[in-house]
């Protein structure tokens, strides 16, 4: 393997961590917007000196984390081009791929009835809520009943997916994922053609007792043209993924899955590949930050899971070698302070770091997420796919 510059590349998605409104975010329904921003502002005492020392502060102004003279990462503010803000797109655009067309959302109705009664006629289960909610909302509303039933808990979000839910152990796992399996047949077809559909499942007997596990699984659709993460592939670099990236890209692209059942989880998993010999990329998502903290517009816990973040981030800087790059990026918004429980349209964070650098600059903002992708390709020499759009940074790094 002719690698150019790097043997390994980590890029960690600390999943809706935007720091600003992007210029068409009116459009989108968010205003004055800014997750990182309004997260500092929200609790009396932040920490996190590993993210600050890199540089997070440099681009996003924060209530009590200062810039500082020299940061030890190159940094820019990267902009969206493809239209949404929901997970699918940002990631799929990191690898390459623009959207033009957004993905399907019910959040307004629900799913139409004809989808509904097909998917009860080939389930076998009766579905019930069908409505946009909270995850844990949903729960409380309507577990009991499909525990004593044995109805499917059906609901949706702002994002472009159907969810199920299901009792690990009255419904069962096994009979929760042949559900979801069917579900993501039925939404092939173009209007009801959804992003992801996501197996929820959960344990607990009565409201405020039920809790999701970490037996999730998501259904997306495949990528629709080759990515970044494929020619890495092709050319027989390792493409290690953490957390839901095998899910997102359906598996494409991928040479080894780990699933993660937290976001320290999924830190620990990235500092234990570290200590690892491979060429090529760790590709690491860190899903509690929306799912938890954003969604759920928790500015108290977003800040304390990004301080745990922090602490797990120092000991990954501890394990990185002089032939390593680490890039910290996001996938989108979600603003805990805004109103609605949707993602946010915002620019995202790209901060790149290597041991070996001996000086860094604070790059211009970029206009797409895809040059995190075109300047993984550049490094290990991998040329760029048909129809990919993106830029190299590396010889900025």
């Amino acid at each position: 393997m002719n690698y150019k510059k790097y043997k390994r590349i980590f890029t960690v998605v600390i999943d809706s961590l935007g720091i600003g409104a992007l210029p068409d975010s009116e459009q989108y329904g968010d205003l004055g917007v800014n997750t990182l921003a309004h997260i500092s502002e929200s609790v009396e005492q932040f920490e996190i000196p590993n993210l600050q020392k890199l540089g997070m502060a440099n681009l996003c102004a924060m209530k009590q984390v200062l810039p500082v003279e020299k940061p030890l990462a190159a940094t820019a503010k990267l902009a969206e081009t493809s239209i949404g803000k929901d997970t699918m797109t940002g990631h799929w655009e990191m690898m390459g791929l623009r959207i033009t067309t957004p993905f399907q959302t019910f959040t307004e109705t629900g799913f139409p009835k004809e989808l509904i009664d097909e998917l009860e006629k080939r389930t076998g289960h009766k579905v019930i809520g069908n409505k946009s909610s909270s995850g844990t909302v949903i729960l409380d509303e309507f577990a009991e009943e499909e525990i004593a039933t044995g109805n499917m808990i059906v609901y949706t979000s702002a994002d472009s997916v159907l969810q199920i839910c299901g009792h690990e152990e009255s419904f069962g796992l096994d009979e929760l994922y042949r559900c979801c399996e069917i579900a993501r047949e039925l939404t092939m077809k173009e209007e009801w053609r959804v992003g992801r559909i996501i197996a929820r499942p959960y344990l607990g007997k009565k409201i405020g007792e039920f809790k999701r596990t970490s037996n999730r699984h998501d259904y997306a659709l495949k990528p629709y043209g080759t990515t970044y993460l494929d020619a890495l592939k092709a050319e027989n670099y390792d493409v290690i993924s953490v957390g839901k990236i095998s899910d997102i890209f359906c598996d494409e692209g991928i040479t080894e899955s780990n699933r993660s059942t937290s976001s320290v989880h999924g830190m620990e998993q990235t500092i234990e590949i570290a200590k690892r010999d491979f060429t090529g990329l760790c590709f690491t998502n860190l899903v509690d930050f929306d799912a938890l903290w954003g969604h759920r517009r928790n500015p108290v816990g977003y800040a304390e899971e990004l301080e745990r973040f922090d602490e797990k981030l120092g000991l990954l800087l501890e394990a990185l070698g002089e032939e390593d790059l680490l890039i910290i990026t996001a996938d989108h918004g979600n603003d805990p302070t805004y109103e609605g429980s949707d993602h946010t349209r915002e620019y995202v964070p790209f901060l790149a770091y290597s041991p070996s650098m001996t000086e860094t600059n604070q790059l211009e903002t970029q206009e797409t997420f895809a040059v995190i992708g075109a300047t993984i390709a550049d490094n290990f020499n991998v040329a760029k796919p048909e129809g990919t759009i993106g830029y190299s940074l590396l010889p900025q790094l």
